[in-house]
């Protein structure tokens, strides 16, 4: 091989490195409009909400090959239900328990995309010292330039529904709050 063709080599595999690089897009969640949020029977008679004030995430995006990942992490203390006294019993050892277990954590396993939206995540909740398999649905996924800052962001709004008692939180089913809890999670993350 000539020293001509051997850069040549060189070059091409190095543009080839940055170009199977260049499709991964890192992102991260700005806070105050990422706060995840929660539903929950109360009694018979109502839906309860609250959100957790303190959460941050990391994504990987590869849109053209159709993977990347997502690492999400929740501060269990920041837990808010809009009553003082509910949120001490949340951050207790009968829910929360924070003391023990300051921050819930979502780790991705697999995306799903459908072309190159994102439509949905598999991966592993951890809470209050447990770890089960979650599936979070993702709509209204899009990504481009923020309109006031013009720097490049994603969007979407995530959803599951998971039964708290899997993760053996299991006071007051049945008798003061049901066992199925929705959690929505508004996203706006920015491209790094």
């Amino acid at each position: 091989m000539s020293r001509q063709s051997g850069a040549l080599m060189i070059a091409l595999l190095a543009m080839v490195a940055v170009c199977a690089d260049a499709a991964e897009e890192y992102y991260v969640t700005d806070p105050v409009y990422s706060e995840p949020a929660y539903e929950i029977r109360h009694t018979i008679f109502s839906t309860q909400r609250g959100e957790f004030t303190k959460s941050t995430a990391k994504i990987m995006l590869d849109r053209e090959a159709k993977k990347g990942s997502i690492e999400v992490a929740i501060d269990t203390t920041s837990v808010r239900s809009h009553d003082p006294r509910l949120d001490n019993i949340l951050k207790g050892e009968d829910y929360f328990n924070v003391a023990k277990y300051p921050t819930m954590t979502f780790k991705s396993t697999a995306l799903h995309f459908d072309g190159d939206r994102l439509t949905g995540v598999d991966g592993e909740l951890t809470m209050i010292g447990v770890t089960k398999p979650v599936t979070l649905k993702v709509t209204d996924f899009q990504c481009g330039d923020n309109p006031f800052n013009k720097k490049p962001m994603c969007g979407a709004e995530v959803t599951t529904t998971i039964k708290r008692s899997d993760w053996g939180m299991k006071t007051g089913i049945g008798r003061s709050s049901g066992d199925d809890v929705k959690i929505t999670i508004p996203i706006e993350a920015y491209r790094e």
